[in-house]
């Protein structure tokens, strides 16, 4: 939509018909979307002095990490097999800091860990942090607010309209951040974008988390049936499956295994047989950390919707009501079968859908297979990523694809600030899941969407104080690379 008239502090739409909104504020940078790439990038935008507003469509900030998570893998891969850290930043920080509270697990690093570790964080006091930082840095909020469009001024982005119980508001901006997880505002600012086929996009879940598990019966077992069960090393440490298997059974603590994402196969296949469980998901678990030292199992693999586009909001409605379904039917054979959870039982069943995959946005730059496995390094890095490309969801007992593509030599891939810029459009940037990849480096996980925030946040305070667009900051990035660096990130010094 084009910018229309403000008159008196009350904009008027150009339409046939005239529409009368408030104007609910000026702002340096406005962040659509209250996720984990939202709430990283108005923290990183408004320390970097910048006036920043967040709006959310919900009461509540953290999307996949608390609300449609936790995904298991929160916050997870933060080291590269060479136990190099290389995702820091808010990240990191917020992990300190619940980790000083009792909220947290230490980073867990064995061995056979190496490249898949785990930094687990209870998400429901992640999700209180996130308010305590808004306000300690002064972030503004609009909560319980849809962004439904956008105004634009030639090919630039001036503000964002939203529909809340107040009516429809204009907020306006120097520059707009798209963190909705989809690229929603991107879509409504005519900016391209590619996706895949429906059967082809990863399923959709909805995710449940119990308590009352009997974590010694459950330990024992996985050490006495190791082909029950399909635990992986990264290629790079060149490790047999008897030497990891050895390091599996010195375990003294579920807390050591970080996850099970597969297993119980015999057991699976039976009750797939026998009609006790559906055949779009596994029983593997991940942890979620509680206080008092209380660990509880976390299913995010039990539902699995197939041939779901998430942008369809036909099909998102049917799949929020199948996912439950299978969900319902995975605990109930779970707790019938699965030694240790007989008298388990579930706390926490995530309110909405867990989309894993829909639009990639294009940018000036595509982040590809190939640089992925060259580990390659960007003169305009924003962050890194050590997670291989092919991360697919998959059908049943194998979960991830078996083909993926490591980066060489136990390294890292750089993040370029060129794949937050959207093409055809000024006056924004992109964070989080919708950044601009080929269809097999698709930046989905937690620490990947806080990094790009986090990027994000900064370059567009930069550019709302030096009064450029985000495409003219591409050619020189070492402002916003010295701040990102005093933030805590991690740009340099790693393979």
């Amino acid at each position: 939509m084009r910018l229309g008239e403000v008159v008196g502090g009350e904009y008027y739409q150009n339409k046939e018909v005239a529409v009368k909104m408030e104007i609910f504020g000026e702002y340096d940078v406005v962040v659509v979307g209250g996720g984990t790439s939202g709430v990283a990038a108005a923290i990183a935008s408004a320390r970097a002095g910048a006036n920043t507003i967040l709006i959310e469509r919900l009461g509540a900030l953290g999307g996949q990490m608390n609300v449609q998570g936790p995904p298991g893998f929160a916050y997870a891969h933060m080291f590269n097999p060479r136990g190099q850290q290389v995702i820091a930043g808010i990240v990191e920080e917020t992990h300190n800091r619940l980790l000083k509270e009792g909220h947290a697990l230490p980073h867990l690093k064995p061995e056979w860990r190496a490249g898949y570790t785990f930094s687990y964080v209870d998400p429901d006091w992640w999700g209180l942090l996130m308010f305590e930082m808004m306000t300690e840095n002064k972030v503004n909020l609009l909560l319980h607010s849809l962004a439904v469009d956008i105004v634009k001024e030639g090919d630039t982005v001036r503000g964002v309209i939203v529909e809340n119980t107040s009516g429809r508001q204009l907020v306006l901006s120097k520059v707009v951040v798209d963190c909705t997880g989809e690229g929603d505002i991107c879509v409504m600012a005519g900016v391209p974008y590619e996706k895949r086929a429906r059967e082809h996009l990863m399923r959709p879940s909805i995710a449940f988390t119990v308590d009352g598990v009997n974590w010694d019966t459950v330990l024992n077992y996985i050490k006495e049936n190791p082909k029950e069960f399909e635990f992986r090393t990264h290629p790079y440490l060149k490790m047999s499956e008897d030497e990891m298997w050895k390091q599996i059974k010195a375990i003294k603590k579920i807390e050591e295994i970080g996850n099970v994402p597969d297993g119980w196969f015999s057991i699976t296949e039976k009750g797939v047989k026998n009609g006790e469980m559906h055949e779009f998901g596994t029983i593997g678990f991940f942890l979620t950390p509680r206080e008092g030292g209380v660990i509880q199992a976390h299913f995010q693999h039990s539902s699995h919707v197939p041939d779901c586009d998430c942008t369809d909001v036909r099909d998102l409605t049917a799949a929020e009501i199948e996912s439950r379904r299978q969900a319902v039917m995975a605990w109930k054979f779970i707790k019938k079968n699965i030694l240790g959870f007989e008298k388990a039982y579930i706390t926490r069943v995530t309110p909405e859908l867990r989309v894993r995959e829909t639009r990639r946005i294009l940018c000036d730059y595509k982040i590809t297979e190939k640089d992925i496995a060259a580990a390659r390094k960007f003169k305009d890095v924003i962050g890194k990523d050590q997670y291989q490309a092919g991360g697919q969801h998959m059908k049943m007992s194998t979960m991830l694809d078996p083909n993926a593509i490591y980066a060489k030599d136990g390294g890292s891939t750089d993040i370029p600030y060129m794949s937050l810029v959207p093409k055809n459009v000024e006056g924004m940037l992109v964070a989080g899941k919708p950044i601009c990849t080929d269809e097999t480096t698709y930046k989905r996980f937690i620490v990947s969407t806080m990094v790009t925030g986090q990027g994000a946040g900064v370059a567009a305070a930069l550019c709302a104080k030096k009064g450029i667009t985000p495409r003219k900051l591409e050619a020189d990035v070492s402002e916003l690379q010295d701040i990102l660096l005093k933030q805590g990130a991690v740009l340099f010094g790693t393979h």
